[in-house]
């Protein structure tokens, strides 16, 4: 079982590198690409946790020193994968949701990611005697606060059908049907 596990591992770790490796290759994907949005935890969170928990270690030395010269709520000393590919594709770093102003553009994309998110909410947790989890910003609050910034990249429901073709299948795989958020 445990050779299963990692060899699958394996094969989900080989199709990240082929994509990362053909999103490097300029022209590739040229400009197919106009926004990001991301879900996800520490691997992925461009500054959320400042807005959840300002005590956070990401947010002091010697987090961002390389990259950024100082803390910007990345667990990390640099840039994080997203970053790279923000930049590969011509696109700008990705704000973090909870830092996005009223009246900001988001149309280059937003970022859920939380560090410490988990897939299942909290409330899983605690139910089964597991008290450790550290934030409640799990897939399921990302997912709402996606949701909440729909109707500004959306002028009708034919902007979110094409916004949602070719998503099909990862927003299934996170047992959320397209139709669900028209």
């Amino acid at each position: 079982m445990a050779h299963h596990c990692s060899s699958v591992f394996s094969m989900k770790l080989q199709l990240i590198k082929v994509f990362l490796s053909l999103a490097t290759i300029k022209g590739v994907f040229g400009n197919c690409y106009s926004s990001i949005f991301s879900f996800g935890d520490s691997l992925t969170d461009t500054g959320n946790i400042y807005f959840t928990d300002p005590t956070q270690h990401c947010l002091f030395p010697p987090y961002g020193e390389s990259y950024f010269t100082h803390p910007t709520g990345r667990c990390c000393n640099g840039r994080l994968v997203l970053d790279f590919t923000a930049q590969t594709l011509g696109l700008p770093l990705i704000k973090p949701y909870l830092g996005v102003e009223n009246g900001s553009t988001i149309q280059e994309g937003v970022n859920f990611a939380v560090v410490g998110a988990t897939a299942l909410d909290a409330s899983f947790f605690f139910e089964r005697g597991i008290d450790n989890v550290s934030t409640n910003d799990s897939l399921r609050v990302q997912l709402d606060w996606f949701k909440k910034i729909l109707p500004s990249l959306c002028n009708t429901s034919s902007d979110l059908l094409s916004l949602s073709e070719g998503e099909n299948y990862r927003m299934l795989m996170l047992g959320v049907e397209t139709t669900a958020l028209r």
